[in-house]
């Protein structure tokens, strides 16, 4: 057996100097709480600077202005097949306002910024010594050590594990000497990385009501946006107004303990914070010690412990960022990535990996949401014609999608709650998915059932343009039975096919369910030229002029099982695409799928190259953040995340006919030792 608090212990950020590639967090998965080497967020504005910032985020706070609406869109008409469609994928002479507006809005926003001041001024970065910071990930609290002035400060960061509520242990002889204050600032609402405009100070409202000794309440106006965060302290709260919005808090003790929480409703409930600190322990411990784990400390190869690290901090950002009641954006609720709004194709590397790590239950707090918002998805795919329902890409919280020119036309993300459903039934076997999901299940079927052209000459069933595919490069028109997505439809569909198998049914459905099968045995093949596999069928040139973005022909070999691939093909296109690949423009996902084709491939060796491959999007700082290095708004990337942990699963205890193998390391000697401890192979 693993040894839980070693396993994870050893891996605690441990940061001795300010690094702005990797400021720490704290949340559960609905807020989170980015922070400094204080253990609060004293140097917001320098973290800014460095496209890092520190913000308090959560599922539900999005800035609304009530302003356009979708009515409002003048659209683009495609011929698709023997049908006129309309998207809103490009701005249309006079529209521009609107279409961009929407684009931007409604967007995520910083709720509050939570940090310290010295002497009632800004501090500044060179002010803060003897740094000695370590986020305990076992406990899910961190310890922030410092000096100011040459006195010892010390902070304890947490998050409670059940509520939309944060606690600090503040700790200074500057606090009773009043020197070392508390400042709380709210921004108003922006689409940017920050999620703050602290200059707009007009265009909101804050009111400070008082509770009672050393227990606050504001109330927050934004536009269509109304929140109230709380605050208890232990002892009693000196306010002194500064700027609009912002509130100076002197306390005349050494030590205060604080709780805030923030809420859509006014909320005057106490906190406790030992009870907090409490049961945030107990969760996080329950946490590493429920979940599975995969310890590589006796392996001999030199790049072990790196992917070790890699793996537990991937768990903790996931779980932080990436597990809450939403599909996550990309940069989770660590800062605004595409003005906050989650993307819907993203979903599955965030989160495929949980029930195979024996957290089903941190998936299912996201798969709720497409239920609730099914209504929405088959309005997008009635307003074209279509039958069932038609998931989006990049959506707000509401499930509104969003003008681009790209999200609107992009069409992979369609089967993923099939897959992310399937895969958390094989693990827990839990009947009551079946029908929970059912009327889902259906509709996400018969859209692509409807969606697919049938192709008299070929007599298979085919996926025209306007489509994009994974790989963005490609010009909607052009594009023509893209490799992934022709074999993902086909999976998808036998996917539904068994969800329905396993449930009674009327005629009706089951005839729904044969169409299902008809068009999953007819899909189009994958695309080939000269012995290789590519993009797609009006794509010859793909390792000449489309060698970059993502190599998705690949996944249609990796991140889904395929029998209709032949592995000499697949291999030979495999190492074309290292020969060939511009892999500076690769995304963080794109290593662990490739890792995953080379699982498939039996070519361990190749799997663990991928997945460590030395280039800039495949970095994880300090912090673990999969930091796209060569993206200045992407200094969080969950999806690398996510697929890190689906491949390491994977190689780790094999797929399909292959579980009892594992094929996925090499058996040369370095990787013999590896320990595993409940892993749920992939059962394709």
């Amino acid at each position: 057996m693993i040894n839980r608090f070693e396993w994870v212990s050893r891996h605690n950020i441990k940061l001795n100097s300010i690094d702005y590639q990797s400021p720490l967090s704290v949340g559960n998965g609905e807020i989170a709480y980015g922070f400094d080497a204080t253990g609060m967020q004293t140097l917001y504005l320098p973290y800014a600077k460095a496209n890092t910032p520190l913000c308090t985020m959560s599922q539900w706070g999005w800035h609304r202005i009530n302003k356009y609406t979708e009515k409002d869109l003048v659209w683009t008409e495609y011929q698709q097949g023997d049908r006129v469609v309309s998207y809103a994928s490009e701005p249309q002479k006079g529209n521009e306002n609107v279409y961009h507006w929407l684009r931007e809005n409604p967007h995520r926003f910083n709720l509050a910024r939570i940090g310290l001041l010295f002497k009632g001024e800004t501090i500044e970065a060179e002010q803060i010594q003897a740094i000695e910071q370590e986020l305990m990930l076992y406990k899910g609290i961190a310890k922030s050590v410092f000096k100011i002035n040459n006195k010892i400060c010390n902070v304890l960061t947490f998050c409670d594990p059940n509520t939309d509520t944060l606690a600090f242990h503040i700790e200074s002889e500057l606090l009773k000497s009043q020197e070392l204050s508390l400042i709380i600032a709210f921004p108003y609402g922006h689409h940017t990385i920050t999620g703050s405009d602290f200059d707009k100070v007009h265009a909101h409202h804050t009111e400070l009501i008082p509770k009672g000794s050393g227990n606050l309440c504001f109330h927050r106006v934004m536009d269509a946006t109304e929140y109230f965060m709380n605050i208890q302290a232990s002892v009693p709260l000196s306010i002194k107004l500064g700027k609009q919005h912002e509130y100076e808090f002197v306390i005349n003790q050494s030590e205060v303990d604080l709780t805030v929480h923030f809420s859509r409703e006014e909320n005057s409930l106490v906190y406790s914070y030992q009870r907090l600190k409490s049961r945030t322990h107990s969760w996080w411990e329950k946490f590493w010690n429920k979940g599975a784990a995969i310890d590589f400390s006796k392996a001999k190869d030199s790049r072990a412990q790196e992917l070790e690290r890699r793996i537990v901090l991937s768990l903790y950002q996931s779980a932080i960022h990436g597990s809450g009641s939403m599909p996550p954006q990309e940069t989770g609720l660590a800062c605004n990535s595409w003005y906050g709004k989650f993307h819907l194709e993203m979903h599955l590397l965030h989160s495929l990996y949980l029930p195979f790590w024996n957290r089903g239950d941190l998936l299912g707090r996201s798969l709720k949401w497409y239920k609730e918002h099914l209504d929405k998805a088959c309005a997008n795919a009635w307003r074209n014609g279509y039958l069932g329902a038609r998931w989006p890409k990049m959506i707000d919280d509401e499930g509104n999608e969003s003008p681009s020119w790209i999200a609107t036309l992009l069409i992979w993300q369609q089967a993923h709650i099939l897959y992310m459903l399937e895969s958390l039934y094989q693990v827990t076997q839990d009947k009551t998915l079946l029908k929970e999901y059912e009327e889902l299940v259906i509709a996400t079927a018969d859209f692509m059932c409807d969606f697919v052209s049938y192709n008299e000459e070929s007599e298979c069933y085919d996926l025209l343009g306007p489509i994009i595919p994974v790989q963005e490069e490609h010009k909607p028109m052009d594009t023509v039975n893209p490799a992934f997505e022709v074999a993902y439809w086909r999976f998808g569909l036998e996917l539904a096919v068994g969800w329905i198998d396993r449930i009674r049914h009327s005629d009706k459905v089951k005839d729904k369910k044969e169409k299902w099968k008809t068009v999953a045995e007819r899909m189009a093949p994958i695309p080939r030229h000269q012995g290789l596999y590519i993009a797609h069928e009006n794509c010859e040139d793909t390792f000449k002029k489309y060698n970059r973005d993502h190599p998705s022909m690949l996944m249609a070999y990796g991140l889904i099982p395929n029998p209709l691939i032949e592995t000499d093909i697949m291999k030979q296109t495999y190492q074309k695409v290292l020969k060939e690949w511009d892999f500076h423009t690769l995304w963080g996902w794109d290593f662990a799928m490739m890792a995953m084709t080379a699982v498939r491939l039996n070519e361990p060796e190749w799997a663990v190259e991928a997945l460590l491959l030395d280039t800039p999007k495949n970095t994880y700082v300090k912090n673990g953040h999969n930091y796209q290095l060569l993206r200045e708004d992407l200094p969080v990337y969950l999806p690398g995340n996510g697929s890190l942990l689906l491949a390491v699963g994977m190689m780790a205890t094999g797929y399909g006919e292959q579980q009892e193998q594992c094929i996925g390391f090499p058996r040369n000697g370095q990787w013999d030792d590896i320990e595993v401890d409940g892993i749920f192979p992939l059962p394709y």
